[in-house]
Protein backbone atom coordinates (compact mmCIF):
# COMPACT_ATOMS: atom_id res chain seq x y z
CA UNK A 1 0.00 0.00 0.00
CA UNK A 2 2.85 2.77 0.63
CA UNK A 3 4.35 2.85 -2.52
CA UNK A 4 1.26 2.95 -4.43
CA UNK A 5 -0.01 5.74 -1.87
CA UNK A 6 3.55 7.58 -2.74
CA UNK A 7 3.74 6.81 -6.01
CA UNK A 8 0.33 7.57 -7.51
CA UNK A 9 0.43 11.22 -6.13
CA UNK A 10 4.21 12.15 -7.25
CA UNK A 11 3.08 11.15 -11.13
CA UNK A 12 0.05 13.31 -10.88
CA UNK A 13 1.98 15.96 -9.36
CA UNK A 14 4.80 15.89 -11.58
CA UNK A 15 2.37 15.44 -14.65
CA UNK A 16 0.09 18.63 -13.03
CA UNK A 17 3.62 20.81 -13.40
CA UNK A 18 4.36 19.74 -16.46
CA UNK A 19 0.91 21.42 -17.76
CA UNK A 20 1.04 24.43 -16.08
CA UNK A 21 4.01 24.97 -17.63
CA UNK A 22 3.36 23.79 -21.07
CA UNK A 23 0.22 26.12 -21.06
CA UNK A 24 1.92 29.13 -19.71
CA UNK A 25 5.12 28.19 -22.16
CA UNK A 26 1.53 28.62 -25.16
CA UNK A 27 -0.41 31.85 -23.31
CA UNK A 28 3.06 33.71 -23.53
CA UNK A 29 4.22 33.42 -26.75
CA UNK A 30 4.36 36.49 -28.45
CA UNK A 31 3.30 38.16 -31.54
CA UNK A 32 5.62 39.26 -34.50
CA UNK A 33 4.79 42.32 -36.65
CA UNK A 34 5.89 43.35 -39.68
CA UNK A 35 4.92 46.98 -38.19
CA UNK A 36 5.70 48.29 -34.69
CA UNK A 37 1.75 49.74 -33.32
CA UNK A 38 4.42 52.88 -31.98
CA UNK A 39 7.58 53.80 -33.86
CA UNK A 40 8.94 56.95 -32.65
CA UNK A 41 10.57 57.22 -36.35
CA UNK A 42 7.14 56.83 -37.65
CA UNK A 43 5.08 59.07 -35.86
CA UNK A 44 1.47 58.56 -35.63
CA UNK A 45 -1.11 60.78 -38.29
CA UNK A 46 -3.50 61.58 -35.06
CA UNK A 47 -4.22 60.09 -32.01
CA UNK A 48 -7.58 61.22 -29.92
CA UNK A 49 -6.46 62.48 -26.66
CA UNK A 50 -8.82 62.90 -23.20
CA UNK A 51 -6.73 64.05 -20.20
CA UNK A 52 -8.18 61.83 -17.14
CA UNK A 53 -6.58 60.41 -15.05
CA UNK A 54 -7.12 57.95 -11.97
CA UNK A 55 -10.76 58.73 -10.65
CA UNK A 56 -10.76 62.04 -12.69
CA UNK A 57 -13.76 62.06 -15.08
CA UNK A 58 -16.04 64.33 -17.37
CA UNK A 59 -18.92 62.38 -15.67
CA UNK A 60 -18.72 65.40 -12.83
CA UNK A 61 -19.16 68.80 -13.99
CA UNK A 62 -16.82 70.17 -12.12
CA UNK A 63 -14.00 68.45 -12.59
CA UNK A 64 -10.81 70.66 -14.23
CA UNK A 65 -7.19 68.74 -15.46
CA UNK A 66 -4.59 71.34 -14.46
CA UNK A 67 -2.48 72.76 -17.62
CA UNK A 68 0.78 70.58 -15.65
CA UNK A 69 -1.11 67.90 -16.18
CA UNK A 70 -1.94 68.66 -20.02
CA UNK A 71 1.37 69.91 -20.78
CA UNK A 72 2.59 66.46 -19.75
CA UNK A 73 0.72 64.48 -21.41
CA UNK A 74 1.85 67.10 -24.53
CA UNK A 75 5.31 66.84 -24.54
CA UNK A 76 4.79 62.59 -24.33
CA UNK A 77 2.55 62.28 -27.15
CA UNK A 78 4.39 64.70 -29.45
CA UNK A 79 7.29 61.97 -29.36
CA UNK A 80 5.22 59.36 -31.02
CA UNK A 81 2.28 61.62 -33.39
CA UNK A 82 2.12 64.86 -35.04
CA UNK A 83 -1.28 65.79 -33.76
CA UNK A 84 -3.91 64.97 -31.24
CA UNK A 85 -7.69 65.43 -31.52
CA UNK A 86 -10.14 66.70 -28.60
CA UNK A 87 -14.04 65.93 -28.20
CA UNK A 88 -14.50 69.23 -25.88
CA UNK A 89 -13.36 72.92 -24.65
CA UNK A 90 -14.74 71.26 -21.08
CA UNK A 91 -13.06 70.30 -18.21
CA UNK A 92 -9.45 72.02 -18.96
CA UNK A 93 -9.34 71.02 -22.84
CA UNK A 94 -9.41 74.42 -24.33
CA UNK A 95 -6.07 74.49 -22.91
CA UNK A 96 -4.81 71.97 -24.96
CA UNK A 97 -3.96 74.26 -28.23
CA UNK A 98 -1.65 76.18 -26.74
CA UNK A 99 0.17 73.69 -24.95
CA UNK A 100 0.27 71.51 -27.59
CA UNK A 101 2.02 74.23 -30.17
CA UNK A 102 4.56 74.53 -27.26
CA UNK A 103 5.87 71.05 -28.24
CA UNK A 104 5.01 71.09 -31.70
CA UNK A 105 1.91 69.25 -32.17
CA UNK A 106 -0.97 70.24 -34.26
CA UNK A 107 -4.96 70.13 -32.91
CA UNK A 108 -8.23 68.43 -34.48
CA UNK A 109 -10.23 70.45 -32.31
CA UNK A 110 -13.76 69.06 -31.30
CA UNK A 111 -16.70 70.85 -30.51
CA UNK A 112 -19.01 68.66 -28.03
CA UNK A 113 -22.82 69.20 -28.61
CA UNK A 114 -25.51 67.49 -27.24
CA UNK A 115 -29.50 68.34 -26.32
CA UNK A 116 -28.71 72.24 -24.32
CA UNK A 117 -28.69 74.36 -26.41
CA UNK A 118 -27.16 77.30 -24.33
CA UNK A 119 -24.14 74.82 -23.71
CA UNK A 120 -24.02 73.98 -27.56
CA UNK A 121 -23.34 77.81 -28.29
CA UNK A 122 -21.26 78.47 -25.23
CA UNK A 123 -18.95 75.39 -26.90
CA UNK A 124 -19.06 76.99 -30.24
CA UNK A 125 -18.03 80.24 -29.31
CA UNK A 126 -15.18 79.04 -27.00
CA UNK A 127 -14.04 76.77 -30.12
CA UNK A 128 -14.35 79.09 -32.55
CA UNK A 129 -11.89 81.77 -29.94
CA UNK A 130 -9.62 78.96 -29.89
CA UNK A 131 -9.44 78.76 -34.02
CA UNK A 132 -8.66 82.60 -33.93
CA UNK A 133 -6.11 82.79 -31.47
CA UNK A 134 -4.10 79.11 -32.50
CA UNK A 135 -4.38 79.44 -36.41
CA UNK A 136 -1.20 77.35 -37.17
CA UNK A 137 -1.99 74.92 -34.78
CA UNK A 138 -6.08 73.58 -34.97
CA UNK A 139 -5.99 72.20 -38.60
CA UNK A 140 -10.02 71.26 -38.48
CA UNK A 141 -12.78 71.13 -36.64
CA UNK A 142 -14.71 68.76 -35.48
CA UNK A 143 -18.85 70.13 -34.66
CA UNK A 144 -20.28 67.77 -33.15
CA UNK A 145 -18.95 63.83 -32.45
CA UNK A 146 -22.12 61.18 -32.54
CA UNK A 147 -24.72 63.24 -31.54
CA UNK A 148 -26.58 61.93 -33.93
CA UNK A 149 -25.86 58.23 -32.85
CA UNK A 150 -26.67 59.60 -29.25
CA UNK A 151 -30.09 60.77 -30.82
CA UNK A 152 -29.65 64.38 -29.20
CA UNK A 153 -30.05 66.02 -31.99
CA UNK A 154 -31.26 66.55 -35.45
CA UNK A 155 -29.44 66.26 -38.51
CA UNK A 156 -31.42 69.73 -39.68
CA UNK A 157 -29.97 71.12 -36.45
CA UNK A 158 -26.46 69.87 -36.46
CA UNK A 159 -26.16 71.01 -40.61
CA UNK A 160 -26.87 74.25 -39.18
CA UNK A 161 -24.68 74.52 -36.55
CA UNK A 162 -21.81 73.76 -38.83
CA UNK A 163 -22.77 75.88 -41.39
CA UNK A 164 -22.73 78.78 -38.67
CA UNK A 165 -19.12 77.66 -37.18
CA UNK A 166 -18.20 77.43 -41.11
CA UNK A 167 -19.03 81.37 -41.25
CA UNK A 168 -17.18 82.23 -38.74
CA UNK A 169 -13.63 80.24 -39.32
CA UNK A 170 -11.21 80.22 -42.35
CA UNK A 171 -10.17 76.21 -41.50
CA UNK A 172 -11.98 73.07 -42.95
CA UNK A 173 -15.20 71.63 -40.66
CA UNK A 174 -16.68 68.04 -40.34
CA UNK A 175 -18.83 66.25 -38.31
CA UNK A 176 -17.76 62.89 -36.94
CA UNK A 177 -19.87 59.92 -36.41
CA UNK A 178 -20.40 55.77 -36.50
CA UNK A 179 -20.11 55.20 -40.74
CA UNK A 180 -23.81 53.83 -40.97
CA UNK A 181 -25.21 57.51 -39.66
CA UNK A 182 -23.20 58.99 -42.36
CA UNK A 183 -25.58 56.60 -44.73
CA UNK A 184 -29.16 57.28 -42.60
CA UNK A 185 -27.98 61.53 -42.56
CA UNK A 186 -26.78 62.40 -46.36
CA UNK A 187 -27.58 65.90 -46.04
CA UNK A 188 -25.07 66.40 -43.32
CA UNK A 189 -22.80 65.92 -46.22
CA UNK A 190 -23.73 68.88 -47.79
CA UNK A 191 -22.87 71.26 -44.84
CA UNK A 192 -19.01 69.60 -43.87
CA UNK A 193 -15.38 69.62 -45.92
CA UNK A 194 -14.68 66.76 -45.17
CA UNK A 195 -16.24 63.45 -44.10
CA UNK A 196 -15.03 62.16 -40.60
CA UNK A 197 -16.26 58.82 -39.95
CA UNK A 198 -15.45 55.89 -37.00
CA UNK A 199 -14.94 52.44 -37.59
CA UNK A 200 -14.56 50.47 -34.89
CA UNK A 201 -14.84 46.77 -36.18
CA UNK A 202 -14.89 46.05 -32.30
CA UNK A 203 -18.58 47.70 -31.44
CA UNK A 204 -20.26 46.73 -35.02
CA UNK A 205 -23.69 45.39 -34.85
CA UNK A 206 -21.87 42.29 -36.30
CA UNK A 207 -18.41 41.92 -34.39
CA UNK A 208 -15.31 41.89 -36.41
CA UNK A 209 -12.37 39.33 -35.36
CA UNK A 210 -8.98 41.21 -35.16
CA UNK A 211 -7.30 39.86 -37.66
CA UNK A 212 -9.80 40.64 -39.99
CA UNK A 213 -10.36 44.13 -38.60
CA UNK A 214 -7.92 46.25 -41.67
CA UNK A 215 -9.59 45.28 -44.07
CA UNK A 216 -13.32 45.86 -42.93
CA UNK A 217 -11.81 49.34 -42.00
CA UNK A 218 -10.63 49.60 -45.46
CA UNK A 219 -13.62 48.05 -47.51
CA UNK A 220 -15.54 50.66 -45.15
CA UNK A 221 -13.72 53.57 -46.27
CA UNK A 222 -14.06 52.37 -49.76
CA UNK A 223 -17.96 52.40 -49.46
CA UNK A 224 -18.08 55.36 -47.98
CA UNK A 225 -15.74 57.03 -50.49
CA UNK A 226 -18.31 55.86 -53.45
CA UNK A 227 -21.30 57.40 -51.55
CA UNK A 228 -19.54 60.42 -50.67
CA UNK A 229 -17.36 61.57 -53.93
CA UNK A 230 -15.62 64.52 -53.71
CA UNK A 231 -15.17 65.22 -49.98
CA UNK A 232 -12.03 64.04 -48.26
CA UNK A 233 -12.86 60.65 -45.90
CA UNK A 234 -10.95 60.99 -42.74
CA UNK A 235 -10.99 57.65 -40.20
CA UNK A 236 -11.92 60.06 -37.09
CA UNK A 237 -11.66 56.91 -34.63
CA UNK A 238 -10.75 53.33 -35.08
CA UNK A 239 -8.58 50.60 -33.01
CA UNK A 240 -8.99 48.26 -31.06
CA UNK A 241 -9.41 47.67 -26.88
CA UNK A 242 -6.51 45.74 -25.00
CA UNK A 243 -8.65 44.09 -22.48
CA UNK A 244 -12.64 43.13 -21.81
CA UNK A 245 -15.18 40.69 -22.76
CA UNK A 246 -15.44 39.25 -25.97
CA UNK A 247 -18.37 39.87 -28.53
CA UNK A 248 -18.90 37.14 -30.60
CA UNK A 249 -15.47 36.35 -32.20
CA UNK A 250 -13.57 39.68 -31.25
CA UNK A 251 -11.40 39.24 -28.22
CA UNK A 252 -10.04 42.26 -26.58
CA UNK A 253 -6.20 41.74 -26.19
CA UNK A 254 -2.83 43.23 -25.97
CA UNK A 255 -1.43 41.38 -28.99
CA UNK A 256 -4.86 42.22 -30.59
CA UNK A 257 -4.90 45.68 -30.04
CA UNK A 258 -1.55 45.65 -31.18
CA UNK A 259 -1.72 43.47 -34.49
CA UNK A 260 -4.81 45.91 -35.27
CA UNK A 261 -3.59 48.83 -34.85
CA UNK A 262 -0.16 47.92 -36.87
CA UNK A 263 -2.21 46.30 -39.68
CA UNK A 264 -4.29 49.51 -39.96
CA UNK A 265 -1.74 51.88 -39.97
CA UNK A 266 0.31 49.83 -42.55
CA UNK A 267 -3.06 50.42 -44.35
CA UNK A 268 -3.43 53.94 -44.15
CA UNK A 269 0.27 53.94 -45.39
CA UNK A 270 0.03 52.33 -48.59
CA UNK A 271 -3.60 53.73 -49.73
CA UNK A 272 -2.67 56.85 -48.65
CA UNK A 273 -5.56 57.84 -46.60
CA UNK A 274 -5.67 59.99 -42.83
CA UNK A 275 -6.18 57.89 -40.12
CA UNK A 276 -7.05 58.66 -36.63
CA UNK A 277 -6.86 56.56 -33.71
CA UNK A 278 -8.67 55.71 -30.70
CA UNK A 279 -7.12 56.39 -28.42
CA UNK A 280 -3.58 58.07 -26.28
CA UNK A 281 -4.51 56.64 -23.00
CA UNK A 282 -6.69 54.40 -21.63
CA UNK A 283 -9.40 56.41 -19.97
CA UNK A 284 -10.92 54.38 -16.62
CA UNK A 285 -13.93 56.33 -16.26
CA UNK A 286 -14.91 55.08 -19.50
CA UNK A 287 -15.58 51.83 -17.51
CA UNK A 288 -18.38 53.09 -15.55
CA UNK A 289 -20.81 53.16 -18.67
CA UNK A 290 -18.86 50.98 -20.71
CA UNK A 291 -17.50 48.27 -18.87
CA UNK A 292 -13.76 46.75 -18.84
CA UNK A 293 -13.53 47.33 -22.41
CA UNK A 294 -14.37 50.73 -22.42
CA UNK A 295 -10.98 51.81 -20.22
CA UNK A 296 -9.34 50.27 -22.43
CA UNK A 297 -8.28 51.56 -25.97
CA UNK A 298 -5.40 53.35 -25.32
CA UNK A 299 -2.17 53.27 -26.55
CA UNK A 300 -0.78 54.66 -23.52
CA UNK A 301 -1.51 53.15 -20.01
CA UNK A 302 -3.58 55.10 -17.53
CA UNK A 303 -1.46 54.85 -14.38
CA UNK A 304 1.96 54.29 -15.27
CA UNK A 305 1.89 56.61 -18.37
CA UNK A 306 3.84 54.31 -20.10
CA UNK A 307 3.61 53.04 -23.87
CA UNK A 308 2.25 49.99 -23.72
CA UNK A 309 4.38 49.01 -26.93
CA UNK A 310 7.83 49.99 -26.91
CA UNK A 311 9.70 49.49 -30.14
CA UNK A 312 11.62 46.54 -30.92
CA UNK A 313 10.23 44.84 -27.27
CA UNK A 314 8.38 41.15 -28.21
CA UNK A 315 4.55 42.10 -27.42
CA UNK A 316 2.97 39.13 -25.61
CA UNK A 317 -0.67 38.81 -23.94
CA UNK A 318 1.15 37.50 -20.40
CA UNK A 319 4.41 39.87 -20.12
CA UNK A 320 4.85 38.21 -16.94
CA UNK A 321 4.13 34.33 -17.25
CA UNK A 322 7.15 33.26 -15.27
CA UNK A 323 5.73 34.53 -12.38
CA UNK A 324 2.44 33.44 -13.20
CA UNK A 325 3.62 29.90 -13.91
CA UNK A 326 5.17 29.70 -10.64
CA UNK A 327 2.58 30.85 -8.95
CA UNK A 328 0.05 28.40 -10.81
CA UNK A 329 3.27 25.62 -9.81
CA UNK A 330 3.35 26.48 -5.86
CA UNK A 331 -0.83 26.37 -6.26
CA UNK A 332 -0.70 23.02 -7.84
CA UNK A 333 1.80 21.70 -4.70
CA UNK A 334 -0.13 23.29 -2.03
CA UNK A 335 -2.95 21.10 -3.33
CA UNK A 336 -1.63 17.78 -3.50
CA UNK A 337 0.27 18.84 -0.04
CA UNK A 338 -3.50 19.45 1.23
CA UNK A 339 -4.27 15.85 -0.10
CA UNK A 340 -1.68 14.34 1.52
CA UNK A 341 -1.48 15.53 4.96
CA UNK A 342 -4.85 14.68 5.38
CA UNK A 343 -4.05 10.91 4.36
CA UNK A 344 -1.06 11.29 7.38
CA UNK A 345 -3.90 12.26 9.65
CA UNK A 346 -6.14 9.49 8.54
CA UNK A 347 -4.06 6.62 6.98
CA UNK A 348 -6.04 4.84 4.39
CA UNK A 349 -5.56 4.32 0.44
CA UNK A 350 -8.37 6.22 -1.57
CA UNK A 351 -9.63 5.32 -4.88
CA UNK A 352 -7.56 6.35 -7.55
CA UNK A 353 -10.07 8.43 -8.81
CA UNK A 354 -9.63 10.32 -5.90
CA UNK A 355 -6.11 11.30 -6.65
CA UNK A 356 -7.27 11.79 -10.26
CA UNK A 357 -9.61 14.43 -9.01
CA UNK A 358 -7.31 16.10 -6.98
CA UNK A 359 -4.78 16.21 -10.15
CA UNK A 360 -7.58 17.69 -12.45
CA UNK A 361 -8.43 20.34 -9.55
CA UNK A 362 -4.63 21.61 -8.74
CA UNK A 363 -4.26 21.82 -12.68
CA UNK A 364 -6.76 23.60 -13.59
CA UNK A 365 -5.96 26.15 -10.80
CA UNK A 366 -2.64 25.85 -11.43
CA UNK A 367 -2.91 26.83 -15.20
CA UNK A 368 -5.80 29.67 -14.33
CA UNK A 369 -4.56 31.12 -11.80
CA UNK A 370 -2.31 33.64 -13.55
CA UNK A 371 -5.04 34.24 -16.09
CA UNK A 372 -7.90 35.25 -13.36
CA UNK A 373 -5.34 37.10 -11.47
CA UNK A 374 -4.68 39.55 -14.61
CA UNK A 375 -8.31 39.68 -14.98
CA UNK A 376 -9.68 41.13 -11.46
CA UNK A 377 -6.82 43.65 -11.87
CA UNK A 378 -8.29 44.76 -15.09
CA UNK A 379 -11.60 43.89 -14.92
CA UNK A 380 -12.58 44.72 -11.02
CA UNK A 381 -13.89 48.41 -11.28
CA UNK A 382 -14.88 50.18 -7.54
CA UNK A 383 -15.38 48.75 -4.43
CA UNK A 384 -17.93 46.18 -5.38
CA UNK A 385 -16.07 45.17 -8.09
CA UNK A 386 -12.77 44.51 -5.77
CA UNK A 387 -15.16 42.48 -3.73
CA UNK A 388 -16.76 40.34 -5.87
CA UNK A 389 -13.88 39.21 -8.33
CA UNK A 390 -11.78 39.47 -5.22
CA UNK A 391 -14.31 37.05 -3.76
CA UNK A 392 -14.10 34.97 -6.14
CA UNK A 393 -10.68 34.56 -7.06
CA UNK A 394 -10.26 33.62 -3.55
CA UNK A 395 -12.84 30.89 -3.83
CA UNK A 396 -10.75 29.71 -6.79
CA UNK A 397 -7.41 29.49 -4.80
CA UNK A 398 -9.15 28.21 -1.60
CA UNK A 399 -11.71 25.49 -3.34
CA UNK A 400 -9.37 23.04 -4.86
CA UNK A 401 -7.28 23.21 -1.16
CA UNK A 402 -10.10 22.56 1.05
CA UNK A 403 -11.88 20.22 -1.73
CA UNK A 404 -8.72 17.92 -2.04
CA UNK A 405 -8.89 17.29 2.03
CA UNK A 406 -12.75 16.25 1.68
CA UNK A 407 -11.62 13.53 -0.94
CA UNK A 408 -9.68 12.37 1.08
CA UNK A 409 -11.32 12.05 3.84
CA UNK A 410 -14.52 10.81 2.25
CA UNK A 411 -15.92 13.84 3.45
CA UNK A 412 -18.77 14.80 0.88
CA UNK A 413 -20.11 18.92 -0.46
CA UNK A 414 -21.83 20.27 2.81
CA UNK A 415 -25.53 21.89 1.98
CA UNK A 416 -26.55 25.24 2.56
CA UNK A 417 -28.25 23.57 5.36
CA UNK A 418 -25.26 22.70 7.15
CA UNK A 419 -24.69 26.25 7.49
CA UNK A 420 -27.40 28.30 7.31
CA UNK A 421 -30.36 25.62 8.83
CA UNK A 422 -31.63 24.77 11.74
CA UNK A 423 -29.11 24.30 15.05
CA UNK A 424 -29.26 20.51 15.21
CA UNK A 425 -28.34 20.44 11.60
CA UNK A 426 -25.47 23.00 11.35
CA UNK A 427 -22.09 20.88 11.11
CA UNK A 428 -19.45 21.63 13.80
CA UNK A 429 -16.11 20.79 11.10
CA UNK A 430 -14.67 24.13 11.00
CA UNK A 431 -12.97 22.54 7.61
CA UNK A 432 -16.82 21.67 6.19
CA UNK A 433 -18.04 25.10 6.91
CA UNK A 434 -15.26 26.61 5.42
CA UNK A 435 -15.81 24.30 2.08
CA UNK A 436 -19.71 25.19 2.70
CA UNK A 437 -18.73 29.19 3.31
CA UNK A 438 -16.56 28.45 -0.61
CA UNK A 439 -19.47 26.65 -2.39
CA UNK A 440 -22.06 29.35 -1.11
CA UNK A 441 -20.30 32.18 -2.05
CA UNK A 442 -19.28 31.05 -5.38
CA UNK A 443 -22.72 29.86 -5.91
CA UNK A 444 -23.71 33.51 -4.85
CA UNK A 445 -21.09 35.73 -7.09
CA UNK A 446 -21.83 32.88 -10.35
CA UNK A 447 -25.75 33.71 -9.98
CA UNK A 448 -25.56 37.38 -9.60
CA UNK A 449 -22.93 37.07 -13.05
CA UNK A 450 -25.76 34.69 -14.82
CA UNK A 451 -28.35 37.31 -14.38
CA UNK A 452 -26.39 39.75 -15.76
CA UNK A 453 -26.02 37.98 -18.87
CA UNK A 454 -29.23 37.54 -18.97
CA UNK A 455 -30.83 41.15 -18.36
CA UNK A 456 -28.19 43.62 -18.82
CA UNK A 457 -25.35 41.50 -20.83
CA UNK A 458 -23.64 44.08 -23.19
CA UNK A 459 -20.27 45.71 -20.98
CA UNK A 460 -20.05 42.31 -18.46
CA UNK A 461 -17.03 40.46 -18.43
CA UNK A 462 -16.85 36.62 -18.50
CA UNK A 463 -15.31 34.94 -15.13
CA UNK A 464 -14.49 32.05 -16.75
CA UNK A 465 -11.00 31.36 -15.08
CA UNK A 466 -11.57 32.07 -11.12
CA UNK A 467 -15.02 30.61 -11.62
CA UNK A 468 -13.61 27.44 -13.52
CA UNK A 469 -11.05 26.98 -10.27
CA UNK A 470 -13.88 27.17 -7.49
CA UNK A 471 -16.53 25.26 -9.61
CA UNK A 472 -14.29 21.85 -10.82
CA UNK A 473 -13.18 20.83 -7.33
CA UNK A 474 -16.83 21.17 -6.23
CA UNK A 475 -17.96 19.24 -9.36
CA UNK A 476 -15.16 16.10 -8.53
CA UNK A 477 -15.97 16.05 -5.24
CA UNK A 478 -19.66 15.87 -5.43
CA UNK A 479 -19.14 13.05 -8.57
CA UNK A 480 -16.81 11.02 -5.88
CA UNK A 481 -18.21 11.52 -2.21
CA UNK A 482 -22.26 12.22 -3.06
CA UNK A 483 -24.14 10.90 -0.36
CA UNK A 484 -26.64 8.16 -1.69
CA UNK A 485 -29.55 9.42 0.53
CA UNK A 486 -31.26 12.18 1.43
CA UNK A 487 -33.66 15.13 -0.21
CA UNK A 488 -32.72 17.25 -2.51
CA UNK A 489 -32.43 20.74 -1.04
CA UNK A 490 -34.80 23.65 -1.88
CA UNK A 491 -32.09 26.44 -2.01
CA UNK A 492 -29.74 24.10 -4.28
CA UNK A 493 -32.29 23.15 -6.38
CA UNK A 494 -33.14 26.46 -7.17
CA UNK A 495 -30.02 28.20 -8.31
CA UNK A 496 -29.28 25.31 -10.27
CA UNK A 497 -32.53 25.54 -11.86
CA UNK A 498 -31.42 29.80 -12.29
CA UNK A 499 -27.17 29.00 -13.39
CA UNK A 500 -28.79 26.19 -16.11
CA UNK A 501 -31.32 28.44 -17.30
CA UNK A 502 -29.27 31.33 -17.94
CA UNK A 503 -26.13 29.35 -19.23
CA UNK A 504 -28.67 28.10 -21.88
CA UNK A 505 -29.78 31.51 -22.74
CA UNK A 506 -26.06 33.45 -22.56
CA UNK A 507 -24.59 30.65 -24.76
CA UNK A 508 -27.18 31.05 -27.51
CA UNK A 509 -27.68 35.04 -27.13
CA UNK A 510 -23.74 35.71 -27.06
CA UNK A 511 -23.34 33.14 -30.32
CA UNK A 512 -20.97 29.39 -30.73
CA UNK A 513 -18.01 32.19 -31.87
CA UNK A 514 -17.78 33.94 -28.39
CA UNK A 515 -15.56 31.13 -26.50
CA UNK A 516 -15.17 33.07 -23.23
CA UNK A 517 -19.28 32.52 -22.91
CA UNK A 518 -19.31 28.95 -23.92
CA UNK A 519 -16.73 28.25 -21.48
CA UNK A 520 -18.16 30.74 -18.81
CA UNK A 521 -21.41 28.93 -19.35
CA UNK A 522 -20.40 25.59 -19.35
CA UNK A 523 -19.03 25.79 -15.84
CA UNK A 524 -22.69 27.24 -14.73
CA UNK A 525 -24.14 24.26 -15.71
CA UNK A 526 -21.09 22.35 -14.15
CA UNK A 527 -22.06 23.76 -10.88
CA UNK A 528 -25.88 23.83 -11.49
CA UNK A 529 -25.45 19.80 -11.79
CA UNK A 530 -23.18 20.16 -8.56
CA UNK A 531 -26.44 21.99 -6.72
CA UNK A 532 -28.75 19.74 -8.12
CA UNK A 533 -26.97 16.00 -7.02
CA UNK A 534 -26.64 17.77 -3.53
CA UNK A 535 -28.37 15.97 -0.92
CA UNK A 536 -29.13 16.47 2.83
CA UNK A 537 -28.51 13.59 4.78
CA UNK A 538 -30.48 14.85 7.59
CA UNK A 539 -33.73 16.35 7.59
CA UNK A 540 -35.84 18.13 10.35
CA UNK A 541 -38.48 16.09 11.91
Amino acid sequence: MEPISLRTPLALLLISLSAIAAAWWWLATPISLARAPIDPNAKLQCVSYAPFRGDQTPLVQTTQIAAEQIAEDMAQLAKISDCVRTYSIENGLDQVPALAAKVGLKVIQGIWLGSNRQKNLAQISTAVGLTREYPGVITSVVVGNEVLLRGEMTASDLAAHIRSVKSQITIPVTYADVWEFWLRHREVYDAVDFVTIHILPYWEDFPIRARHAASHVDAIRKRMAVAFPGKEILIGETGWPSAGRMREGALPSRANQAKVVSEILALAKRENFRVNLIEAYDQPWKRQLEGTVGGYWGLIDAGKRAVKYPPNEAISNYPFWKLQMGAGMGLSILVFGAAWLTLRRRPWTPRPAAWVAVGLSATAAGILLGVAVDKMLYESYGIGGWLKWGGLLTAGIVSPILSANALMSGRSLPTFLELLGPRELRTRSVLTFLLGTVLMATTLIGAETALGFVFDPRYKDFPYAALTMAVLPFGTLMLLNRPQEGARPIAEAVFAGVLAAAALYTGFNEGKDNWQSLWTCAVFVLLAVTLWRARAVQTPK
